[in-house]
């Protein structure tokens, strides 16, 4: 089963344009974030915010997503444990459910953890990239929003994949 219609090709629906180039989009002004939010909510979509500029380690890290992806107690706080808990959360054992449209991980601040540990940022961004193709298997969607005070940030390939700044923020980026 297809996850999109392809007439959303061309009637390019927001969350279609968001998945289109990738599971992972960066944005830069808080408004044009705030309007994908609320599209996607609009939509059912459950969105799921982490403030990562308040991130000090991975530990905090872990506990963050732990804490709003509703992970098992048992959850270890490392990236292989991450890595298992986020193919849970694809196949809907916990953090959304039937009823969602899809999951939206938005991460904001994100430049200011990346900058305390570039390796666990970048990980974590794979880690959910890989994750929301496998729940694409499955016909589920998930996608995650990157919001960064930085606007010429450029994030290496995540998935397999470049990471792409929104529609409507990529020309001014160039």
């Amino acid at each position: 089963m297809a996850i999109w219609d392809l007439a959303d090709e061309l009637n390019h629906p927001m969350d279609f344009l968001l998945v289109q180039n990738g599971f992972i989009n960066l944005f830069h002004q808080q408004a044009i974030l705030d309007e994908a939010m609320s599209w996607l909510r609009n939509h059912r979509y459950r969105v799921v915010q982490v403030d990562a500029a308040a991130w000090q380690s991975r530990g905090d890290l872990h506990q963050d997503l732990a804490r709003a992806l509703d992970f098992p107690d048992y959850h270890g706080s490392n990236l292989a444990a991450l890595n298992d808990c986020l193919s849970d959360v694809a196949v809907q054992t916990y953090g959304w459910t039937a009823m969602d449209t899809g999951l939206v991980l938005v991460i904001d601040g994100y430049e200011t953890f990346e900058s305390k540990d570039a390796s666990a940022a970048h990980h974590l961004l794979d880690i959910f990239a890989r994750q929301a193709t496998y729940a694409a298997l499955f016909g589920h969607r998930m996608m995650c929003l990157v919001r960064t005070g930085d606007p010429e940030l450029e994030i290496p390939p995540v998935g397999g994949l470049s990471v792409a700044w929104n529609h409507r923020e990529f020309l001014s980026a160039r």
